[in-house]
C-alpha cells in the first residue's frame, strides 16, 4: 500500500493510463482483424487504411514500437496484396 500522498495519486494514476492503454491496444486489434477477415479485396483495401492509421497513432503514443508497427504495416499490405 503507498504511504506519501504522491504514491497514493500515481496508482491512480497508473490505473487511469492502464484502463486507457488497454482500450487503445482493443481498438489496434480489431482493425487489424478487420482487415484479415474481409470479404473481398476492396473491402480490405479499405480498412487496411484505417488500419494503418490507428498503427501510427498507437505507435506515436507509445503503446506500440514503431518498427512493430511498421512490420505490421507491412505484413497486412503484403495480405491484401496476395488476395484476389
Amino acid at each position: 500500500m503507498p504511504q506519501h500522498q504522491s504514491a497514493k495519486k500515481r496508482v491512480r494514476q497508473n490505473n487511469k493510463r492502464r484502463l486507457i492503454n488497454m482500450q487503445k491496444r482493443s481498438k489496434m486489434k480489431t482493425a487489424v482483424k478487420n482487415v484479415t477477415t474481409a470479404p473481398n479485396k476492396e473491402t480490405a483495401q479499405s480498412e487496411l487504411k484505417k488500419t494503418v492509421s490507428v498503427l501510427d497513432r498507437m505507435a506515436v503514443d507509445g503503446i506500440l514500437h514503431k518498427n512493430k508497427a511498421a512490420h505490421l504495416k507491412s505484413k497486412l499490405t503484403r495480405f491484401v496484396n496476395a488476395m484476389s
